[in-house]
């Protein structure tokens, strides 16, 4: 790839920890990653893991809490919280907490839902696509407004506020930013009114045209297609099925993997934490790419 499209400091660059390691792990890698000069680092919302349904899995807020207490400069977040697992007002002020927790490096990520396995296991409704979809769509209105101070009074299909209002108010002003999950047409228009950041994942292809159909639902509501970051999530089985490489295998890899996915848009990767043998091609890529980039 052209190096110079890698080396122009608009590129940011995360990691995305798996909670199934003990605490005391997890807050020595955070803190790690943090020290070699990554952008951001955040966690999963499940009661399972997905890949592996058997292994411990800590819940991601709570564990959120305590990582963002144990780094100091590097942006947090969830990736991403799922809707159907709280209401919004309570996202809300756990957004609040956590915002003054980290001293105003809080991402607020929100999706509508995807793992059926958990929710029929621990007996909470998942519903057909277009009440997700709509249940997403309230719960984001309903935390932006919640999230800016204001009073709000909401009155839609699935959720119900009088006079609600939380206090105190974020560090970050207006609110933290917004990253939203979202993968088809209709989640995607919710994305153009009010994420700050898109978050996706797929292949080249898809991200590429997602990508598209995004900028058509900006320009159909009057935004700027650029106000809104364009965020991949890199997961290596889906790099190895279109062929690419495992990017935490060298600089190369990890270069290669950024390029194709620049041309598809994205100006954002958040990837899957490399193995404990993967950290030394890790501290070169951040030495060599990353921070040579700043």
């Amino acid at each position: 790839m052209n190096g110079e499209r890698l080396m122009n400091g608009d590129i940011r660059f995360g990691i995305c920890t798996d909670q199934a390691e003990p605490y005391a792990v997890l807050a020595d890698r955070w803190r790690y990653f943090e020290e070699l000069g990554f952008d951001s680092l955040w966690d999963c919302d499940h009661f399972l893991r997905p890949s592996d349904p058997s292994c411990p899995y800590f819940e991601g807020w709570t564990l959120l809490a305590a990582l963002a207490a144990r780094t100091s400069r590097i942006r947090v977040g969830v990736l991403v919280s799922s809707n159907t697992f709280r209401h919004p007002a309570l996202l809300a002020q756990q957004a609040i907490t956590l915002d003054h927790i980290s001293e105003g490096r809080l991402e607020l990520g929100l999706g509508a839902g995807w793992f059926r396995e958990e929710h029929e296991r621990f007996g909470i409704p998942f519903d057909d696509p277009p009440v997700l979809v709509g249940k997403f769509r309230e719960a984001v209105e309903i935390i932006d407004s919640l999230l800016r101070g204001r009073t709000t009074t909401y009155d839609g299909r699935y959720y119900r506020l009088q006079d609600a209002r939380l206090r105190p108010r974020p560090v970050q002003s207006p609110r933290p930013p917004f990253t939203l999950g979202a993968h088809r047409p209709r989640m995607l228009k919710v994305c153009a009114r009010l994420a700050d950041r898109w978050n996706s994942y797929g292949t080249v292809e898809e991200m590429a045209r997602r990508n598209r159909l995004l900028d058509e639902a900006c320009l159909e509501i009057g935004r700027d297609p650029a106000e809104i970051t364009r965020s991949f999530y890199v997961w290596v089985s889906v790099m190895k099925a279109q062929g690419l490489p495992d990017p935490w295998a060298s600089s190369d890899a990890f270069s290669e993997v950024v390029g194709r996915y620049l041309d598809a848009g994205v100006n954002e990767f958040i990837f899957d934490q490399p193995l404990p043998e993967q950290f030394g091609i890790a501290e070169r890529i951040a030495s060599e790419v990353i921070r040579a980039g700043r």
